[in-house]
């Protein structure tokens, strides 16, 4: 939460719950610092924290001491987080891209398909405004490709940040990579077996994701840290985080 710049994400998990013999649906959010693509080398890492719904009151209390970007979806809940200007929003474009991309795939036209090839163009970023301006008012109000359109332009400022700030990226790629162990997760263990449960499996993804993200064997991250845990100092707990841990303990 130090960091200038937060990529953030959330997904579904089914939990046990009991006493009514089927599961509910929980969250796992998302949190992840990875300044690598801008040149800075500080240590990247990933939180993850549960949730037992997806209300919007989750974020705000995990950011709560955030200040700096918030490089997310459009996801309706973390729009009070902008409010107060300490937060600033940088939204993804491979999100307005793939609404694009799924008409595309169903009905493609010369619209479609020349908003792919300017979306892929990066160096004409400046003009695609204005051609998305033009075209929408060609389609019907009640198309999807004008919906998917408006989805663009009524987010057009968090979309184009990263062009004045070098920092944000143009998509929010990382925290939907660190949300791909969580999908092959749920079709191993099918659901938590609690709220608590949950909350166990935010801890975990959270220190297997950050051992990824620094280059770490997870499992023989997780062999040092069990390993030496129980006589370590717990004044000095920060010395087995993954990019504090020394590798030769690791490849012991």
């Amino acid at each position: 939460m130090s960091g200038r710049k937060i990529h953030a994400d959330d997904t579904p998990v089914p939990v046990l719950s009991p006493g009514r013999g089927r599961t509910k649906i929980g969250r796992l959010w998302t949190y992840v610092r990875d300044d690598r693509p801008a040149g800075i080398d500080t240590a990247p890492a990933v939180w993850f924290a549960y949730s037992a719904d997806r209300k919007g009151e989750h974020p705000r209390k995990h950011l709560n001491n955030f200040r700096g970007v918030l490089q997310a979806d459009a996801y309706a809940g973390f729009g009070h987080l902008y409010t107060a200007g300490s937060i600033q929003e940088a939204a993804c474009m491979a999100h307005a891209r793939r609404k694009l991309h799924d008409i595309h795939e169903i009905h493609p036209s010369p619209i479609t398909t020349e908003a792919l090839d300017r979306i892929g163009a990066l160096y004409g970023i400046e003009s695609l405004h204005r051609w998305f301006e033009l075209k929408l008012a060609t389609l019907s109000a009640k198309s999807d490709t004008a919906a998917a359109i408006r989805y663009s332009l009524s987010r057009w400022r968090a979309l184009t940040r990263y062009v004045d700030d070098g920092l944000i990226e143009i998509d929010n790629s990382s925290a939907e990579r660190a949300l791909r162990a969580v999908a092959l997760g749920r079709r191993n263990y099918l659901f938590a077996g609690a709220d608590s449960g949950g909350e166990r499996a935010a801890a975990i993804y959270s220190l297997v994701g950050s051992a990824k993200l620094n280059g770490i064997d997870p499992e023989l991250y997780l062999r040092s840290v069990l390993t030496r845990i129980a006589d370590h100092p717990i004044n000095r707990i920060d010395d087995l985080l993954p990019w504090n841990i020394q590798i030769d303990t690791i490849k012991a």
